[in-house]
């Protein structure tokens, strides 16, 4: 593909998504029923995204050592980072490929996908990572979705029991970083409320119910102690081993530790919507409608929906955007939006906006560009300018998996296991 034909692509997809009719409900949509019908041929826009993309992953294979997994590129010294299958990003490679798989039908994303698997499959043992959501669901979950294999189930369940040995019933959590002082320190991250889709999972293939016992109270005590009164969030706690009250609060990943970091308050949202959705509690429902009114109503939050790495970075407008949170925002909002009549509408729109943001030339790479990662302008550890203004393999797993979503609301058809409501 010439990079005139991509230019005139993305163009279209632009102009498609700015034109969009949204004031009919889509009575079709089995998985949203209160979303707005888009224009029908953005469908077809949409597939010639996951064509890029599947073009953009198939070319990064080629520079990727095998034992490897990609972490970032660095386009100025035309670096390709990678790390190894222990790393909290491992899963995300897998997961994509698997997603972009179900899409475009190209059994080398698949066989890709399975080769990256073999390698994390030693993961499920690991006790030493908080992770295994990230790496081992993103990759393994995704692909039992596709394919149901005993061996993925038994990978998924070793994860699920390894994970659950991190639980401490008196803290009613699940730890996140081991410290020199895990006696009297239980430090808890936001990241880590992504981890309880693979609890919830256990419980659904065992019957098990603690596992899911686990992820509630894990939940509610993220919810107690790293969301403040008025929805914003905070990116790490440390309470104490025996008693469980709150010792210190503290961003690292923020601006300061009152500040809102914006990848952390798109975990809150993300994870919450999927609370609502293993629980049908209604309070999980209304704190994340209230996280996502947070967000969108904030003042720094720029018109084209995609965030700033910190809602109060005293830098804004003069700082850098997090494609990332912008990603896992969107793909959040759009499975929140078939929850809420009240909300729906407004929620679908602004996903909607952030994936015309995300899909324009401004965030999508060139063919060939970025070491074959999808968007750019990802911010990964600002404060001590680590992963800055970079692609992310999260970015690229959660933008693909919006546009999976948006996609299955518009057309009322679903991923390939049609007993998968969301991707």
């Amino acid at each position: 593909m010439s990079k005139t034909i991509l230019s005139k692509n993305l163009l279209y997809l632009f102009f498609l998504f700015t034109i969009m009719a949204c004031n009919t409900p889509q009575q079709a949509a089995r998985i949203n029923r209160n979303a707005p019908k888009g224009n029908t041929l953005l469908t077809e826009t949409i597939d010639q995204r996951f064509k890029h993309a599947a073009t953009q992953y198939k070319l990064m294979m080629e520079d990727l050592p095998d034992d490897k997994f990609p972490k970032t590129f660095v386009k100025n010294k035309n670096y390709f980072e990678t790390s190894g299958p222990d790393w909290w990003t491992s899963g995300f490679y897998p997961g994509t490929l698997l997603y972009l798989f179900e899409e475009t039908q190209d059994s080398t994303l698949q066989k890709e996908a399975n080769r990256a698997m073999s390698i994390l499959a030693k993961q499920q043992n690991n006790q030493k990572s908080a992770d295994l959501g990230f790496i081992m669901y993103n990759s393994f979950g995704n692909a039992m979705k596709i394919e149901p294999a005993i061996s993925y189930h038994k990978t998924l369940l070793t994860s699920a029991k390894t994970l659950a040995k991190r639980y401490n019933k008196k803290v009613k959590a699940i730890r996140s970083w081991d410290t020199k002082q895990n006696d009297k320190e239980f430090v808890i991250v936001i990241d880590h409320l992504m981890n309880l889709e693979l609890l919830f999972w256990a419980t659904h293939a065992t019957g098990d119910s603690s596992y899911y016992k686990m992820a509630v109270n894990h939940a509610e005590t993220v919810l107690k102690n790293n969301v403040r009164e008025d929805y914003s969030t905070c990116q790490i706690v440390n309470l104490d081993t025996k008693t469980g009250k709150l010792k210190q609060r503290r961003n690292a990943q923020g601006y300061n530790d009152t500040s809102t970091w914006a990848r952390g308050e798109a975990w809150v949202l993300y994870g919450l919507t999927v609370l609502y959705r293993e629980t049908k509690d209604q309070k999980y429902l209304a704190l994340a409608k209230n996280v996502a009114d947070y967000i969108l109503n904030h003042p720094n939050l720029p018109k084209d929906k995609i965030p700033y790495w910190d809602f109060d970075s005293p830098e804004i407008p003069n700082t850098y955007r997090d494609a990332s949170a912008g990603a896992i925002m969107a793909s959040s909002l759009l499975e929140l939006s078939g929850y809420t009549q009240e909300n729906g509408k407004t929620y679908f729109k602004a996903a909607e906006k952030m994936l015309e943001t995300l899909a324009s030339p401004a965030y999508t790479s060139l063919l060939g560009a970025n070491g074959g990662f999808i968007l750019m302008h990802g911010a990964g550890y600002i404060p001590v300018m680590a992963e800055v203004d970079v692609p992310l393999p999260y970015a690229d797993y959660y933008y693909i998996q919006a546009l999976k979503r948006y996609k299955a609301i518009v057309t009322g058809v679903r991923s390939n296991n049609a007993s998968v409501v969301y991707p």
